[in-house]
């Protein structure tokens, strides 16, 4: 199968049930560009907003079932889709706190889901420390050495966490 990398970002988009918008879009025009021979994909990749929720999710289902991507295990898109970030801001693509932030917003919309917590708790120990001296989040965890804690972090998690592309 011809994937992207923005792939993970569409599959945690959709097993988090939400709206279909631009970024599909582009991912569709990407998926195009590397060789996915797909008519839905031609159709989703012309699309412009206003988009009609209903026909573009019928539309993404068709897609996923013509190219075999399989969205059933939430945790393993997820875990994939942060593992993605996690890349990218070890490589300086995206900005740490940015991936923090995106981690824990979808720990909260998964209602706190445990392997997810600790992002959570990253996030808000990093702004806490931008403004103050104290943070409560991480016991252990200051201004001196948030930004080591939150890269370890990140590499235990790649290792702990070998995630077979979704």
């Amino acid at each position: 199968m011809t994937s992207v990398n923005s792939t993970y970002e569409i599959l945690a988009n959709k097993v988090l049930n939400r709206n279909v918008d631009k970024t599909w879009v582009e991912w569709a025009y990407e998926m195009l560009l590397a060789g996915a021979d797909n008519e839905n994909l031609i159709i989703l990749a012309g699309e412009t907003a206003p988009y009609n929720e209903f026909e573009l999710r019928e539309l993404t289902n068709k897609i996923f079932e013509e190219l075999h991507i399989d969205y059933s295990n939430t945790e393993k898109i997820i875990k994939s889709y942060a593992s993605y970030l996690i890349d990218k801001a070890m490589s300086g693509e995206i900005e740490t706190i940015k991936v923090l932030d995106t981690l824990k917003d979808i720990c909260i919309e998964l209602d706190y889901e445990k392997y997810l917590y600790h992002f959570y708790s990253l996030y808000f120990a990093k702004t806490d420390l931008l403004d103050a001296e104290d943070q409560w989040y991480i016991d252990g965890v200051d201004r001196s050495n948030i930004d080591s804690a939150i890269a370890d972090y990140f590499v235990k998690w790649k290792i702990e966490n070998k995630i077979t592309p979704a």
